[in-house]
């Protein structure tokens, strides 16, 4: 009879461990990446009061005869599934979409999270305000990352700046017109702006000139061919020349196909490519190295029409100030400078494990691995297994509320046939004391 009254204690008790476990996914219901967790019974010990045997002659197999001695704990398990995202607008926040942790550092330790509510601080760390632990990931040098390097806190300089780099190339692109009206010495302007070896801008003017078609002309000059010269200085009074001597002036014949297309320029580089590509002017600026700019030709057209050619786009840029920092699908924290440019200056990783079930809770919405957890395995977003990245969004928790609440009504009603067990067992030993009287 003292058996019962043991199994009800010990059903007692776990259902109480089971109500502890449903109050905490309730009380996290609203935290960021909480994952919810699951209780598992089993039963404990029988008692055997008498074993199995089997058939012999006439007679069958008797079965064990076995009473329960009430049930325990099988495990408590952290359920992994994804919550849903929620969207923040706040370019540091970052959620995970699939497998995957966050990798936090103290300076000593690693530990693991799925909430990323991060931040930068006043020194440009990356990292979890409530708790200073630094975000890791692989830092960027001169706009390329190299993941296969060990990981290290991001950090992010306020006011970070950009070199300046120098010009090399013009695209001139759009049309010259091929009417056969067109008159000889029609001239259409371009101008673009670019930069020396400091970053200091200067205005390259040039013309693009309707020429008169020469058989004699040495290269032989055809129908519909025009010419370019760049301006004989820069917008800052410096002389524009040829990049080799002897000649002391530039000046480019284009030529193009029946069809429109561009073929040819001369002077071109050779050996030859296709398209052809021109030899290079240069002016040199006081203070600067020598800038060298090779005229790209190849988007230019020869349709009927107006011409609207001019310069397009030319590679370089001044130095600049990092003003703001944004975050794409993969990690990767860009920044956005002063000069208009972008580039990538840091990316987050990710850490998968074998078993993610057996990572051990150190509150604050953080993990540490364990034996049965297995080594983190870090890498990129989006390969191993690993899953992506929602910028400007938050993982909420995955608790569903409506589950908890019937586990509850669940775990109460079991509670109470657990009490009631208790309850008769001592009206049973009542009786029994009783049988004196």
């Amino acid at each position: 009879m003292m058996r019962s009254l043991f199994s009800g204690i010990s059903g007692l008790r776990n259902h109480q461990t089971r109500m502890d476990v449903i109050g905490n996914n309730i009380a996290n219901v609203n935290t960021v990446g909480f994952k919810a967790s699951r209780v598992n019974f089993q039963d404990m010990l029988n008692q055997t009061i008498q074993g199995a045997s089997s058939g012999q002659g006439n007679l069958g197999g008797t079965n064990p005869i076995q009473v329960g001695l009430g049930m325990g704990l099988a495990s408590i398990d952290t359920l992994f599934t994804d919550g849903s995202t929620q969207p923040t607008g706040k370019q540091t926040d970052l959620a995970i979409s699939g497998s995957g942790f966050f990798v936090l550092s103290d300076g000593m330790n690693q530990i693991y999270t799925r909430a990323g509510n991060f931040d930068f601080d006043n020194q440009g760390n990356y990292l979890v305000p409530g708790s200073g632990y630094k975000v890791m990931g692989w830092a960027g040098v001169g706009g390329n990352i190299d993941t296969n390097q060990p990981v290290t806190p991001i950090k992010i300089p306020v006011g970070s700046s950009m070199a300046a780099k120098p010009s090399t190339s013009i695209t001139y692109a759009n049309n010259l017109s091929g009417d056969t009206t067109t008159p000889v010495g029609t001239a259409v302007p371009a101008a673009i702006t670019v930069y020396d070896s400091k970053g200091v801008a200067h205005k390259v003017s040039g013309t693009f000139t309707k020429l008169a078609p020469d058989a004699a002309a040495i290269p032989p000059i055809p129908n519909n061919a025009w010419s370019f010269s760049p301006g004989t200085k820069t917008d800052t009074g410096f002389d524009i020349g040829p990049y080799t001597a002897p000649a002391t002036s530039v000046s480019y014949i284009l030529t193009f196909s029946n069809d429109g297309s561009f073929t040819g320029v001369t002077p071109q580089v050779m050996p030859a490519t296709n398209p052809p590509t021109a030899t290079p002017f240069s002016f040199s600026p006081v203070g600067a190295n020598p800038v060298s700019i090779t005229p790209d030709f190849a988007s230019l057209t020869q349709f009927g029409g107006e011409s609207t050619a001019q310069a397009v786009d030319r590679d370089g840029y001044a130095a600049g100030t990092l003003e703001q920092t944004t975050i794409d699908g993969t990690g990767t924290i860009i920044g956005k400078f002063s000069n208009g440019q972008t580039q990538k200056l840091a990316q987050v990783c990710l850490a998968t494990f074998n078993n993610p079930a057996g990572l051990t809770k150190v509150g604050d919405n953080m993990y540490i691995k364990s034996n049965n957890s297995g080594e983190a395995q870090v890498g990129v977003s989006g390969t191993g297994g690993r899953g992506g990245f929602n910028p400007g969004s938050l993982e909420m928790s995955n608790v569903d509320l409506a589950q908890e609440f019937s586990n509850m009504i669940i775990t109460q009603r079991g509670f109470q046939a657990n009490s009631k067990i208790i309850t008769v067992t001592d009206e049973m030993l009542q009786d029994l004391t009783n049988l004196k009287r």
